[in-house]
């Protein structure tokens, strides 16, 4: 039992491929009952080796995959061993054969590749109703759907997560006194079912189309005879921000998400289209003789900074058919939404006639207006006379108040509710996290979950998308702050709009936190 049989490098460590190809010449020889354990396995220690040892008496052959770098989702700095480490602790430990790293966010691709005859996990994971991912419902069904069968070790367990976050990578200590604060036992639970909550809410998403084009670039150095810097195209990405990567965001969470905008009748109106997920219903109307607005960045490839970034767009408001028409298409569905989440980019979409629909008709109307290069000073939340819940950053609650220095909690709590009739405020505040307010629960204050920034394009659109179905359901403001942070944190982790922040990673985020 557990003598390895030549791998094609001689190795315990294969690809995935090369894993499935080992186990079938192994099965070939008949008598073999494979085991499978997946997971993180970040910081290896005395609870994993025990867990390991009994997956291995269950079978005569065991295996271990573990997440990729890029899909660990278990909070900021994670993980805290790279990928080849972490293969090269496991590969160390008698008991296991093999040892694969999967490039998938889930370990049902491994299952269906490897086809395990048991499939095993930890005894913290035996009961499914209190997965809030449902993975284990998902990875029990896909073992069984091959033949094989879902086993639980029953053994001393110990966290990975609250090791590292007390002994290898300390918290900062502002954020570790918060959470301290905020935990107690049933937290992770109440997060959850304020999550849940809003699965069957109807929202309505209304804002400005975008197009963030990143062009990834190679400086060259300066030309001879010019005071300019030369670079290299080094390839493209083009997404769909604005509304629709807000509406993204939270189509992961609320059920039905219909989204009224308008785009240019261009190519780019097809990038909109094709970027919505399937449960976000578009409408996008066609502005007269307007681009869709396209923002390109130049992006300095190694490590992706941002050098310089080109506008084409038409922030003139819109007027005469097109207003009337965008006005129509929202006063179609505006009755039906529990929430209106408007995206306000002040490129001219969201006029003084639309803001005053939307406060009128909403049940429930949450608000972001942006203040960004092509409109500073001229976008304000003072534009909207009421709202249900305000979330902006520091800056623009700043230009929207006229108050430059004072303490920003007097801005949240004091000033803003005299501009805008509104109970419910966040106000971000980059790497300082953020401040929430309404009368009942006072101000919260709340620091930033990471430290780990790869791109701030669109983390204040997640927060919003993600928090104002939380405000609308009810939620109290420290908990929905605490959700708002950890979107924020996971989409300054992602470059541009390459994926959508979603429900489970949230979650399981939040819960690496607590531990």
């Amino acid at each position: 039992m557990h003598d390895c049989v030549p791998s094609p490098k001689g190795e315990k460590i294969l690809s995935l491929s090369e894993l499935a190809d080992v186990l079938k010449a192994v099965r070939g020889a008949g008598g073999e009952v494979v085991v499978l354990a997946h997971g993180t396995f970040d910081l290896l220690h005395f609870g994993h080796v025990r867990h390991l040892k009994a997956a291995a008496a269950l079978g005569t052959r065991l295996v271990v995959t573990l997440t990729a770098d890029q899909h660990v989702n278990k909070g900021p700095g994670r993980p805290v061993f790279p990928e080849a480490a972490r293969a090269e602790m496991l590969a160390a430990l008698g008991c296991v054969d093999w040892v694969a790293i999967s490039d998938e966010v889930t370990s049902l691709s491994v299952i269906d590749a490897l086809k395990p005859d048991v499939y095993v996990k930890g005894s913290e994971y035996a009961n499914e109703a209190e997965d809030v991912t449902g993975n284990i419902t998902r990875e029990r069904l896909a073992v069984e759907r091959h033949g094989g069968r879902l086993a639980f070790t029953d053994d001393v367990v110990y966290s990975s997560s609250n090791l590292i976050n007390r002994y290898v990578r300390p918290r900062d200590p502002k954020l570790t006194a918060f959470l301290d604060g905020m935990k107690k036992p049933d937290l992770m639970a109440d997060l959850t079912k304020l999550v849940d909550r809003v699965r069957d809410m109807k929202v309505l998403v209304i804002g400005d189309s975008i197009i963030d084009q990143y062009d990834y670039v190679v400086p060259l150095g300066k030309p001879p005879k010019e005071s300019i810097i030369a670079t290299r195209n080094e390839g493209r990405e083009v997404f769909a921000g604005g509304v629709v990567a807000a509406a993204n965001h939270v189509a992961s969470f609320a059920g039905h998400v219909d989204v009224v905008t308008m785009t240019g009748d261009d190519a780019y109106r097809d990038v909109v289209f094709a970027a919505a997920k399937p449960n976000v219903h578009l409408t996008a109307l066609t502005r007269t003789g307007s681009p869709t607005t396209r923002k390109v960045r130049y992006v300095e490839q190694a490590f992706t900074r941002k050098l310089f970034e080109v506008y084409h767009f038409n922030d003139k408001p819109i007027s005469g058919e097109d207003e009337a028409e965008f006005l129509a298409a929202i006063t179609e569905r505006i009755d039906a939404a529990d929430l209106v989440l408007v995206t306000d980019f002040g490129h001219g979409l969201i006029t003084a006639p639309v803001i005053a629909l939307l406060t009128k008709r909403a049940k429930f109307l949450a608000v972001n207006a942006q203040s960004n290069s092509a409109n500073h000073g001229f976008n304000l939340i003072s534009r909207y006379p009421r709202a249900d819940y305000i979330c902006i950053d520091a800056p623009e609650a700043r230009l929207a108040t006229g108050d430059k220095h004072g303490d920003i909690t007097g801005v949240v709590s004091e000033q803003l509710p005299r501009l805008v009739d509104c109970d419910n405020i966040i106000v971000t505040h980059g790497k300082l996290g953020c401040v929430a307010y309404n009368p009942r629960e006072g101000l919260t204050q709340i620091p930033a979950l990471t430290s780990s920034v790869v791109d701030t394009i669109g983390a204040g659109d997640a927060f919003l998308a993600v928090t104002s179905p939380l405000v609308a359901a009810g939620g109290r403001m420290d908990q929905v702050a605490l959700l708002g942070n950890a979107a924020g944190a996971i989409k300054v982790g992602i470059l541009g709009h390459r994926t959508a922040v979603e429900r489970a990673p949230l979650l399981r985020f939040v819960a690496s936190l607590l531990k």
